[in-house]
């Protein structure tokens, strides 16, 4: 089916099952070594962004019936973003073996660190949702595959193929050696976002779907996270089901920016009614929840842009700053040319990351498929002393 719009993320279709690991993971201790375990391996959680990487992975756009005319635009973006990331760690870059060759000429030299494109092959840019969610602890790093399924959207206006993108977290953990676990949800990337210390925040409508995990509870979804993750305690926002592809990731809304501190995105000026009042939910939510370790929540709101002063945004523009992303001693943000709103999130994302570089950078292209930077990336954590 050929769709030549840029909806978001719409590269949708089942099809591969997860791949086996070529190799054990070398970056687990011997105790921890299995091609697929059902679990996080003991001592192992999702760590906080902020923690150290070894490396950024990103992903080459393959499809021109997904973007249309904008295609070749959004390539640009990925490729300004991957520099910018390259000021701060190495950047790899996923792309289909045919596309490889465009995607080094445009990525071109790193600023400070490299940017190396690896042959697997892709269908979209989205690979914090299809790509592996990193666990850390004491000598040792894994990853879980979350079993992508197009964001459950087989079926409706949204579905196209989406098969390798499927497939990419099995072979992307084959090629680095890494371990390889099976969560017991399905889900994505996004829709997960931690504070390294056992506590996890999500939507309801995003995990607890019938479109990912038909006939399992709340409770149920729950047990899973915190076993393939090794985290303590899931606070649950409602979410919005049917409004966007990803039924409102967690990512476009609030993030840590570290233990027992949020930042809540609050729609700008022209926003749609429907998200103030997600906006609004979360707030009350976060407000009321303490975290793994008994804690309040302190949240600081991130006002979003005028949606009228963006040049060219559609229906399914993301105008969100929440979707930043921080690479070693970075905040790489968007910028879209609401010059007093970019000037207000610049602002507050160095408050609440004081010791890191914030950098503003237009992903026009990007976010009219309803994506951001942290949409587009995912880290790969260095591995935690031994104890």
């Amino acid at each position: 089916m050929d769709m030549p719009t840029t909806s978001r993320r719409r590269l949708l279709r089942l099809g591969a099952a997860a791949l086996p690991l070529a190799a054990l993971g070398t970056a687990l201790p011997s105790a921890l070594a299995r091609a697929a375990t059902a679990g996080a391996p003991a001592g192992l959680t999702m760590p906080a962004e902020t923690d150290a990487h070894v490396r950024t992975y990103m992903a080459w756009p393959a499809l021109s019936r997904v973007w249309g005319s904008a295609l070749e635009g959004v390539r640009a973006d990925i490729a300004g973003v991957a520099y910018e990331i390259s000021r701060f760690e190495p950047v790899v870059v996923l792309a289909r073996p045919g596309q490889a060759a465009d995607a080094r000429y445009q990525c071109g030299r790193g600023a400070r660190h490299a940017i190396d494109v690896i042959e697997i092959p892709v269908d979209d840019l989205w690979i914090r949702d299809f790509g592996p969610t990193f666990l850390a602890g004491p000598g040792a790093v894994a990853g879980v595959d979350t079993h992508f399924n197009g964001w459950g959207k087989t079926g409706t206006k949204y579905a196209q193929p989406f098969a390798n993108d499927a497939a990419a977290a099995g072979i992307l953990l084959g090629e680095y050696a890494v371990n390889r676990v099976q969560a017991g949800f399905t889900g994505e990337g996004g829709s997960l976002e931690t504070d390294g210390e056992g506590t996890l925040l999500a939507t309801v409508s995003s995990l607890v779907n019938p479109n990912r995990n038909p006939g399992m509870t709340q409770q149920q979804v729950e047990q899973e996270l915190k076993a393939a993750l090794g985290i303590d305690k899931v606070i649950w926002a409602p979410g919005l089901a049917g409004a966007d592809i990803t039924d409102c990731h967690i990512d476009c809304l609030a993030r840590f920016t570290a233990p027992g501190k949020v930042i809540l995105d609050r729609p700008g000026p022209g926003a749609d009614a429907r998200w103030i009042a997600v906006y609004e939910e979360t707030r009350r939510v976060l407000q009321a929840a303490t975290d793994a370790r008994g804690r309040s929540l302190a949240v600081t709101e991130l006002p979003g842009p005028d949606r009228t002063k963006i040049i060219g945004q559609g229906d399914e523009f993301l105008s969100s700053y929440t979707n930043y992303y921080t690479p070693n001693g970075a905040v790489i943000a968007p910028r879209f040319g609401d010059a007093s709103a970019d000037g207000t999130a610049r602002a507050i994302l160095q408050a609440a990351y004081p010791g890191r570089q914030v950098v503003q950078i237009a992903i026009n292209g990007i976010a009219s498929g309803g994506g951001g930077i942290h949409c587009a990336t995912q880290s790969h954590p260095a591995v935690p002393p031994a104890s």
